[in-house]
């Protein structure tokens, strides 16, 4: 399924002189909408981008780990095969095109001339159909995808070729993803190692390459222009469609965990763009006449409490169903974006709130009366004897921070013998791989916020999979989901794909497989200087300064 295209906002949210309820109100305002181009902007130096990430790039490899940070940093350094304009209409961008046989179940797909790896080794298709591979063994739709086929391989060095069991049109949209997973292609030697191990280099063909000299952990990342990369020639950039044309010859990525210091920052022009300013600080954002506060992730946020399904309490559904009912969405997202509700959208289920896959199919799970004195009988009769919960909390994310000591609370107000485990993002992001008992460094539940595009449909939507340890951390089994989920993909159009989409959220509320904390808009602030600025992600090509 092709999402719809989004309409502009009827209001910038950039002029200074605007109140913090405007602004909010313009960001409220944004279902699926985009923005208009941000006007031309100003900063300091010409050959280098100063950005401060919403949290520490710790783990690089984007098949291993959906963080955002990581997905940001992929889309800088890897390239994909194709791409998604802002209408979300797949666009080649490594192929100069593909053929499709009359019964689609032979696609083959021609390199375009000139890509080139940061080694300074050409991609070849071996090098693509590897790096397929072991992306298809993370990923939900890269999944759907090799269910279907029969073969896939390289029959020259530029040329790729699929040949399926049954047909599958959605092959272009599947290989565009621009999230977590990205489907992005690396050289053969990297791309052979398994899916849940990191690679040992990070080696894209991307317009930026990454530096791992000039890292240091908690503190800086640093990438320089690829000076080899051939954009793709013609057409207008749009989304992460079209030509990517690096402008800058250096990117440093600085971690700076204290708002008031990044805001400071970005005040005296130290750095260029702050990606995720804390919403309280975005008045005196507004009134700064250097700098600039717009949208970029214009689909929203979206917080969940995700739940280790392996190990007790939460390996037993009935504990998960009885606290789940007693989750007030309100009260997390007052603790994210404060009680002003025009940056809120809400219940938030488990498809995005205004998108296509939405529905009302079980939302009585939250949005019922809570009840703590219910939900605290419920978990006695579930069979809760006082298992210790081990909550992770990555306390240099606001966002994440405020919704995990929302649900530490609510915990002990049910009586549950919760560890609130407070630590930065990159280390809860690194122990959440482990499948470990909580004694030897495992964990059982954790915040996060994914964007409101990674829960358009079941096609993306990483935690309504029931595939256990084949899935991301939660590692939930449930054959329902899963056949679920193949019915959609085999769903003939859209009014069917919606009717089976509803069954998907209510077996995932029925079964309690994650909670949904509710959906916000983030806005992010920039120097004027800078022009180009695409929407829809953070996105560093086509980003430049004014003259």
């Amino acid at each position: 399924m092709r999402t719809p295209g989004r309409a502009p906002l009827s209001r910038r949210i950039g002029d200074p002189s605007m109140k913090r309820r405007t602004l909010l109100r313009g960001a409220g305002a944004l279902v699926a909408g985009t923005l208009a181009r941000p006007a031309l902007v100003r900063a300091a130096s010409a050959t280098t981008l100063k950005f401060v990430p919403y949290a520490d790039l710790a783990l690089l490899d984007p098949i291993i780990t959906t963080n955002y940070v990581t997905r940001t940093h992929a889309l800088m350094v890897f390239d994909t095969l194709y791409s998604l304009d802002s209408g979300y209409r797949a666009q080649p961008q490594m192929v100069a095109g593909h053929q499709v046989s009359d019964d689609g179940l032979t696609w083959q797909l021609t390199l375009r001339d000139g890509l080139r790896f940061h080694d300074g080794t050409p991609v070849l298709a071996r090098d693509v159909v590897a790096s397929l591979k072991r992306w298809a063994l993370r990923d939900a739709y890269g999944g759907a995808l090799f269910a279907t086929v029969d073969a896939l391989t390289a029959p020259s060095d530029t040329v790729v070729t699929f040949r399926l069991k049954r047909p599958f049109p959605l092959l272009p949209d599947a290989l565009a993803k621009p999230t977590s997973y990205l489907p992005a292609i690396m050289p053969e030697r990297l791309s052979t190692i398994p899916a849940t191990q990191a690679v040992s280099e990070i080696v894209g063909s991307g317009p930026y390459r990454y530096v791992p000299d000039e890292r240091v952990p908690g503190s800086l990342n640093v990438y320089r222009r690829f000076e080899s990369y051939r954009p793709r020639e013609g057409g207008t950039p749009s989304f992460t469609a079209g030509p990517r044309i690096a402008h800058f010859d250096r990117v440093e990525w600085r971690t700076i965990p204290d708002g008031a210091t990044a805001a400071g920052a970005l005040r005296s022009g130290e750095i260029d763009w702050w990606e995720q300013p804390l919403v309280d600080l975005v008045p005196d954002l507004l009134r700064q006449p250097a700098v600039r506060v717009d949208l970029v992730e214009t689909a929203g946020l979206i917080g969940q409490i995700r739940l280790n399904h392996t190990l007790p309490p939460f390996d037993n559904p009935a504990i998960c169903r009885a606290l789940l009912s007693a989750v007030d969405q309100a009260e997390m997202m007052d603790a994210v974006a404060g009680s002003d509700a025009a940056i809120r959208r809400g219940p938030a289920g488990v498809f995005t709130p205004g998108g296509p896959m939405a529905s009302e199919a079980g939302l009585g799970a939250l949005t019922g009366p809570r009840d703590l004195s219910a939900a605290k009988r419920a978990l006695a009769e579930a069979g809760y004897k006082g298992e210790r919960v081990v909550l992770l909390a990555g306390t240099d994310v606001p966002r994440i921070n405020a919704i995990c000591e929302v649900m530490a609370d609510l915990c002990r107000k049910l009586g549950m013998n919760v560890d609130l485990v407070a630590t930065d993002w990159g280390t809860v992001n690194q122990r959440i791989l482990s499948p470990k008992p909580l004694d030897q460094g495992g964990w059982s539940m954790f915040g996060i916020f994914s964007g409101g595009l990674d829960h358009l449909s079941p096609a993306y939507h990483l935690v309504i999979r029931g595939n256990g340890r084949a899935g991301v951390p939660s590692w939930q089994t449930d054959t329902a989901l899963e056949e679920l989920r193949s019915a959609w993909f085999a769903a003939p159009d859209h009014a069917s794909q919606k009717a089976v989409a509803a069954r998907i959220q209510a077996r995932v509320l029925e079964i309690g497989a994650y909670i949904p904390c509710g959906q916000y808009f983030q806005p992010t602030a920039y120097r004027r200087d800078l022009e180009g600025m695409l929407t829809g992600l953070p996105l560093f090509w086509n980003l430049r300064r004014s003259a």
